[in-house]
């Protein structure tokens, strides 16, 4: 069994680093985000993230470590999120990665940033059960997928155009709510009805898992072009507080009837908007009225982090699934789902 493992993540705007004991509890999980950086321009600027990480990861890296306890060299591994996500800022974090490894001689993993969410859900409660249905949700991702006993996914259904976590940012910005988006909104609606505003729910065809969120954006374009702006401000609380009902009611429903068609009785949502406080009510009470078991990782888990990575390498650490030192970066990184079991 590997010893402290140091979990490395940069894949678009937060410089993470976290440190795993040999059993697989975290130690440490420091995260900076970019927030101030980019708020100005209304979204992620690569080119500024990048430097962002470059003066960042190595004060991150060294905080992981002295909030652990340890030193250099007590480490044993190191994973780093290889992809998906902006080539610029992976680069950093695996070339990062890769000069520790030689520097110290210890082994390298490189993990899908997908993986590493899966592998959240098991952080905080290792004793999860398989199989089970996840729901993974964040800015560039909405999947559902079962993952069997063996701890192997298969995709069951996906977003076919915008991501919920990106449906929630266009809607920040045609609302005029800044950035980051997803927040602003949740922030927003709990002021607001949830049923003010019948806006679409897209279903795509009866017993489809995929997803869809581009009409409902178009949609909330539409109505606020009707509006002016007073009756904008008027209405605003209700208008955001509608827009996440209609993204969260669809997320709550694909997962439920996912369970219910793959035979689980295990539901597991990773991923940035699952720290959206409307999603982790709605799917409280339905897991509630199923009889599901139901994990959502903590707020610190949720968003992109180092803890989810590490966990996610250690399980090919202990295989001894080694990553050469001239692996690269890859902003489109496939997921192959052989690292994401529950650690043990």
């Amino acid at each position: 069994m590997p010893g402290p493992i140091l979990g490395i993540e940069t894949s678009c705007d937060e410089t993470a680093a976290s440190v795993l004991a040999a059993d697989g509890t975290v130690r440490s999980n420091i995260i900076t985000s970019q927030h101030r950086v980019h708020e100005r321009f209304g979204g992620v600027v690569p080119e500024l993230a990048s430097r962002a990480h470059i003066e960042s990861i190595e004060n991150v890296s060294a905080e992981a470590l002295q909030q652990a306890g340890l030193s250099w060299m007590d480490l044993t591994g190191i994973a780093v999120t290889q992809g998906p996500g902006l080539a610029g800022s992976l680069l950093v974090g695996v070339n990062y990665a890769k000069a520790l490894a030689y520097a110290l001689d210890i082994p390298l993993v490189g993990v899908s940033h997908l993986e590493g969410h899966i592998a959240s859900a098991w952080l905080q409660d290792p004793a999860f059960p398989l199989p089970c249905v996840v729901l993974v949700v964040s800015g560039g991702h909405t999947h559902l997928y079962y993952k069997d006993i063996t701890g192997q996914c298969r995709l069951l259904g996906a977003t076919r155009d915008d991501a919920a976590g990106e449906a929630f940012d266009k809607g920040a910005q045609l609302l005029e709510l800044g950035f980051p988006g997803g927040p602003a909104v949740d922030r927003l609606a709990r002021l607001g009805n949830p049923e003010a505003i019948p806006f679409p729910r897209s279903s795509i065809r009866k017993g489809s898992l995929d997803f869809s969120f581009s009409g409902l954006k178009t949609a909330l374009l539409y109505r606020l072009q009707k509006m002016d702006k007073q009756a904008r401000a008027a209405q605003a609380a209700d208008l955001a507080a509608s827009y996440q009902e209609a993204i969260v009611a669809v997320l709550v429903e694909k997962s439920i009837a996912a369970v219910r068609s793959s035979g689980a009785c295990a539901l597991a949502v990773v991923g940035g908007v699952s720290a959206n406080s409307r999603l982790r009510a709605l799917l409280q009470q339905r897991a509630l009225s199923e009889s599901l078991q139901l994990s959502i990782p903590p707020l610190a888990y949720c968003t992109d982090n180092a803890a989810m990575i590490a966990a996610a390498g250690r399980q090919a650490l202990l295989d001894g699934l080694y990553a050469p030192l001239d692996i690269d970066a890859k902003a489109s990184l496939a997921c192959s789902f052989s690292l994401s079991g529950p650690t043990g």
